[in-house]
């Protein structure tokens, strides 16, 4: 069982100090925050990708490079990289020159980014099309990775008629590659097809609700006959403090802020949500039967390790940074996560691991 950090970069004054929230600070304390992770044992740091919209994270591959230059374990990832909206050669590109300069330590999470209809009309696409071109692009991309000409053509781009990617990757099998998706069955099929790992996503409402599709993508994996394990990554929301009752406290008005400010962004990039992104806020059902990991480091680990065996992850992804907090609260918190939660998890999770191995 691996942990990591996500982060979306949601621009959200301080609901609790009233301080006001720029990008640059945003920038400045995801590199100092993947720099600590680093030193203190976290698996991986993963940056989203959103465009015309109150996220700030529109190059994650220009954030990982400078997160790849300062740390030399921490594994560096996307939350997700819009596969669907840009051009395959160019995205290949950019993430190879991250695997290159961080000595091939790039884990790649790409996404349809179909609910986010807006992207698709700002590129000049249309979101109807998205699942022919995350597909045309994810298949393209297997055949680029590793380095050599390639002859191919599709919908949805010009040919490539034997040229090959540059920077070279540094050789790994599998490819470093998820497919980020919850909701849809087709996408979670074409993860198991092409034998890649499969990333559930970060959202508000039952985590249960993506035991299905998990376990249709290890189906489909099972079914291509692949040699390597599948894989399954899951995304949560999580405020870790030095005691259950400072985390609550401090965690609420920030969770409150983020959760407003989602509503008001969904209403803005979807004609027509799911209920369930669209419902209240509700501290307690969130914290207790949603996706929210909330408490000193014996209850954060409780629940973390719950909440991972619901949906069978091998890699945890905590976004910790929402809601306003500032700079100095979040380092704490990625300090305590790797200091005093991940020992606890290390000791939790190996026993029942080896069991059933």
């Amino acid at each position: 069982m691996q942990i990591g950090l996500m982060s979306l970069g949601d621009i959200i004054d301080d609901p609790v100090t009233g301080t006001p929230f720029s990008a640059a600070e945003r920038y400045k304390m995801t590199i100092e925050a993947a720099v600590v992770g680093d030193r203190v044992g976290i698996q991986g740091y993963y940056i989203g990708e959103h465009h015309g919209i109150d996220y700030t994270f529109s190059s994650p591959a220009v954030v990982l490079a400078a997160i790849a230059e300062r740390t030399t374990r921490l594994r560096l990832g996307t939350a997700v990289a819009l596969a669907a909206n840009l051009d395959t050669l160019r995205m290949a590109e950019d993430y190879a020159t991250v695997d290159v300069i961080s000595g091939g330590r790039l884990e790649l999470v790409t996404g349809r980014g179909n609910f986010f209809e807006r992207t698709y009309d700002l590129f000049g696409q249309d979101a109807a099309e998205s699942a022919p071109r995350f597909a045309e692009a994810m298949e393209l991309l297997c055949k680029l990775w590793p380095g050599e000409p390639v002859h191919w053509s599709g919908q949805y781009r010009p040919p490539i008629t034997g040229q090959y990617l540059q920077p070279t990757p540094p050789k790994r099998d599998p490819l470093p590659f998820w497919v980020g998706g919850g909701s849809s069955p087709a996408t979670a099929q074409l993860a198991g097809r092409l034998g890649l790992a499969l990333m559930l996503p970060s959202a508000f409402g039952r985590p249960d609700k993506f035991i299905e599709v998990a376990n249709i993508y290890r189906e489909a994996f099972a079914a291509a006959g692949h040699k390597h394990d599948a894989r399954v990554g899951a995304c949560w929301h999580g405020w870790v403090g030095k005691t259950d009752a400072y985390a609550r406290e401090r965690y609420e008005p920030r969770y409150r802020a983020y959760h407003a400010f989602n509503q008001a962004m969904i209403k803005c990039v979807h004609s027509n949500p799911p209920a369930y992104l669209t419902t209240a806020f509700d501290y307690d059902f969130l914290s207790t039967r949603g996706p929210a990991i909330v408490g000193g480091p014996q209850a954060f680990a409780e629940r973390f390790t719950t909440l991972s065996t619901l949906v069978g992850a091998d890699v945890n992804l905590i976004k910790m940074d929402m809601g306003g907090v500032p700079r100095e609260e979040y380092v704490e918190m990625v300090e305590i996560l790797g200091s005093e939660v991940i020992p606890l998890l290390n000791t939790e999770a190996r026993a029942p691991i080896a069991a059933t191995a």
